[in-house]
């Protein structure tokens, strides 16, 4: 097999409608996964693949750099880093924003896989309620045989347009995370019934894996700068940039989702530090660390 092309971040930078960011780390097999959900996509965009594996990077792998050509192939201009040393998720993150000048970004996780239309359907809903994200929460199908009525309960759709709110972490409005575990935002969805084109946005606490950001109002709001301030073993990078943003331009769940988790072993074991109980959910300033731990 011929050697991979990495690409030029010179010439990657340009200005289209959506980036695909994907941070990932010794995860060839996952990687290959997500990718080739991308590839089947029809929507028009560009990847940047941000590596921080132990040893070599992922799209040596075969079967990653294979679907690296097919999305190249198909016309999506693909930039391959390896981003070292490791300093946290939110410095990771904040690379992959700096290579991007799109007017979307899509933060994808490596362990998620997008059924054909996702990310057509989140592009069309970020352009019509023009809030700053919405999200598909992954399905974990392993538990689509459970349901657990008390975590699908705090599921509200948005009555008519998104607008700001705040969030405060572990207040009132805190539990809405529920809906998102397992396989609850599936069963949520199989109730609504949607007609084949339909979406609806819903309220959330944050949401994880599969964002649709607009760039300027992520900017706006101080992207992921606030990285040198937390350890680099942390996490919930994601959940403050989105109680920001929600804050000042609203966000949104879009169901139904066609983000699907790999349910791989985590590669960030070490939750011990929560991005949102260091720094502010509304400013850059430090917050007093609260008790408690939430799995992010």
């Amino acid at each position: 097999m011929r050697s991979l092309d990495p690409g030029d971040p010179v010439a990657f930078a340009a200005e289209r409608e959506l980036d695909v960011l994907v941070p990932t780390r010794n995860r060839p097999v996952e990687l290959a996964a997500a990718l080739a959900g991308l590839a089947a996509q029809d929507a028009a965009f560009g990847v940047v693949v941000s590596d921080q594996s132990d040893a070599e990077p992922a799209w040596l792998h075969p079967a990653v750099a294979g679907i690296v050509r097919a999305l190249r192939y198909a016309g999506h201009p693909v930039l391959l880093e390896q981003h070292l040393p490791r300093r946290g998720l939110a410095e990771q993150r904040g690379h992959l924003l700096s290579r991007s000048r799109a007017r979307y970004v899509l933060s994808l996780d490596d362990d998620i896989w997008l059924e054909p239309g996702a990310v057509t359907r989140l592009l069309t809903a970020i352009k019509q309620l023009g809030c700053g994200f919405v999200g598909n929460a992954p399905h974990g199908l392993s538990y689509a045989d459970e349901h657990r009525p008390q975590q699908e309960a705090p599921f509200e759709e948005w009555d008519g347009p998104v607008r700001p709110e705040r969030i405060d972490a572990r207040g009132p409005k805190w539990g809405r995370h529920t809906v998102h575990n397992a396989a609850n935002l599936l069963h949520i969805t199989e109730r609504l019934g949607l007609a084949p084109g339909e979406w609806r946005a819903y309220k959330i606490a944050w949401i994880g894996a599969c964002v649709l950001y607009d760039r300027a109002k992520l900017l706006a709001i101080g992207g992921y700068g606030f990285w040198p301030d937390v350890p680099a073993a942390h996490a919930g990078e994601d959940v403050v940039v989105q109680l920001r943003l929600q804050a000042a331009y609203g966000g949104a769940g879009i169901v139904p989702s066609g983000a699907y988790h790999l349910e791989s072993p985590t590669t960030v074991p070490d939750r011990d530090v929560q991005c949102f109980d260091v720094v502010s959910a509304t400013s850059g300033a430090p917050a007093a660390a609260e008790q408690g731990e939430v799995r992010v």
